[in-house]
């Protein structure tokens, strides 16, 4: 793109600007990314410039965006996301992945750069450059979704002998029911207490199988830990493992329960099967400063240095049988709820792999 026009606020008043005028490392940013939409706004977010390409991307006319809101546009979580963490003093580029409405009411899912232009003047704007990386995260997903299968498949020992146990003791306490047994209330209450049982075992069995989604909620960080504990304890006696939780501090979080729980799940599975030995994995809830920390803490053998860094990336794995994408999906998952995943490690004392999340 060699020219481009953009307009102040008064749409009917459009100025010219070529990318010749703006800086050095702006046009060199511009070039190096390789962008579906460009545009201009104030720090309100009132739009002063748009791409011609919106209508291909997003189906609206320039001169339907001209002098209006980016946030209209933007998802809630978005906007209070980038109003929190935007910072207006930075002088290099900031990164966020935003969906933005299509005419249609659909979202795009964007990845935008942004950054400050003519800070020192009194036309200060912020110029965004967008690529649409929707089709990219269909891909993920589909990938996420094998995984999960995959993890399902793994865990079907354990969860049908789960299964098995209770079903047995309804059983026999049915047979005792219909010999005429008396005292019959005691035995309702353990009845209905094996069903729950069964039940919640099924029910985290099912959101395994779930699509993924973009839901987010308030959510008590203690209940989905719980939920996965329990779903991931006959694995873990498998291997002579105990599981072991403590909330320092309990807190409520804003996200997608099923992706965070699938993030737990992988992290707890992967200790499990690191601990050939046996011994104790510990999920520990705290906070530290405004993020809700999120530590598992094994005894396993403990991660090479030289390789820690590589365990994020797509089908790097130190298992035999592993996929290598458990860690990459774990990783972005964390991402996308604008937190990321720090990993500790020391030989023959095992690893900590800790989620953090921010509160606001």
């Amino acid at each position: 793109m060699n020219h481009i026009k953009y307009s102040t606020k008064k749409t009917s008043d459009i100025q010219e600007c070529h990318l010749a005028d703006l800086p050095k490392d702006i046009i060199q940013t511009i070039d190096s990314i390789n962008y579906d939409l460009i545009t201009l706004s104030d720090f309100s977010g009132a739009i002063t410039f748009v791409s011609d390409s919106v209508e291909r991307v997003l189906g609206y006319t320039t001169k339907e965006l001209l002098g209006k809101s980016i946030y209209r546009y933007m998802m809630q979580d978005d906007k209070k996301y980038i109003q929190d963490n935007f910072d207006k003093n930075a002088l290099a580029n900031q990164k966020f992945y935003l969906h933005i409405r299509h005419n249609s009411g659909k979202f795009i899912i964007f990845e935008t750069n942004a950054i400050i232009i003519n800070k020192d003047s009194n036309k200060t704007q912020i110029l965004s450059v967008s690529k649409d990386i929707s089709d990219k995260k269909q891909a993920e997903e589909m990938i996420i979704r094998s995984e999960k299968m995959s993890i399902a498949g793994q865990l079907a020992a354990g969860i049908a002998h789960e299964i098995r146990n209770p079903l047995t003791s309804l059983r026999g306490f049915i047979q005792l029911l219909q010999a005429g047994l008396e005292n019959k209330q005691e035995y309702y209450k353990i009845m209905m207490d094996e069903i729950e049982k069964i039940n919640t075992i099924t029910s985290e069995l099912l959101f395994i199988s779930k699509p993924m989604t973009d839901e987010k909620t308030d959510e008590k960080v203690s209940e989905m830990l719980n939920d996965v504990i329990i779903l991931l304890s006959t694995h873990a006696s498998l291997f002579k493992i105990e599981l072991q939780l403590q909330i320092r501090e309990d807190m409520h979080i804003h996200c997608d329960r099923s992706q965070l729980k699938q993030v737990f799940i992988n992290l707890i599975k992967n200790a499990i099967e690191e601990m050939s030995d046996g011994g104790i994995i510990q999920t520990i809830v705290e906070r530290q400063n405004n993020c809700c920390v999120i530590s598992i803490i094994d005894q396993g053998p403990g991660i090479p240095k030289h390789l820690i860094h590589k365990l994020k990336e797509p089908f790097f794995t130190t298992k035999k049988n592993g996929t290598g994408l458990g860690l990459m999906i774990s990783n972005q998952i964390i991402e996308n709820h604008h937190g990321y995943l720090e990993i500790k490690s020391e030989k023959n004392i095992g690893s900590t792999f800790s989620i953090y999340i921010p509160l606001n």
